[in-house]
């Protein structure tokens, strides 16, 4: 058993915002957090316009694929994030669960995406503040 907390972030294709939000948080984070994605519905690739946001910032996610979400993802996790997916998640007692409202970059091109890449960066630092502070003396 491990006491590093575990994030599931659900949308509905895992294609877009729920892989940039998990990529931001394994890039800030690193191993102080285990990092899920999932989608009610995969699409059958990452969204291009995605995958180019995000490698502006530095950040790979070509070789990401969408997944389905599984209840053993969820049970799994310490933190369920929906992302524009409703009801789709299943709910279990002790679970945390936080629904962020953002845009759906489905469709858009990458000047559209910036914005939404940004506002999830915001979010996934004030998520990693809460759940996984620096220990007092850390570096980096």
């Amino acid at each position: 058993m491990t006491d590093k907390p575990s994030v599931l972030f659900v949308c509905v294709h895992n294609a877009g915002r729920s892989q940039m939000a998990a990529a931001w948080l394994t890039h800030l984070a690193g191993d102080r957090v285990e990092v899920r994605s999932a989608g009610s519905a995969p699409g059958e690739q990452v969204n291009p316009a995605a995958v180019r946001a995000m490698a502006e910032v530095g950040i790979d996610i070509s070789e990401e694929t969408p997944k389905m979400l599984t209840v053993d993802a969820v049970r799994e996790s310490d933190v369920c994030i929906t992302m524009g997916c409703g009801d789709a998640c299943p709910v279990f007692p002790g679970k945390r669960y936080l629904d962020w409202k953002l845009e759906d970059p489905a469709g858009r091109g990458v000047e559209a995406v910036r914005p939404i890449r940004d506002e999830i960066k915001a979010l996934v630092e004030g998520l990693i503040a809460e759940i996984a502070p620096k220990e007092p003396g850390a570096t980096s």
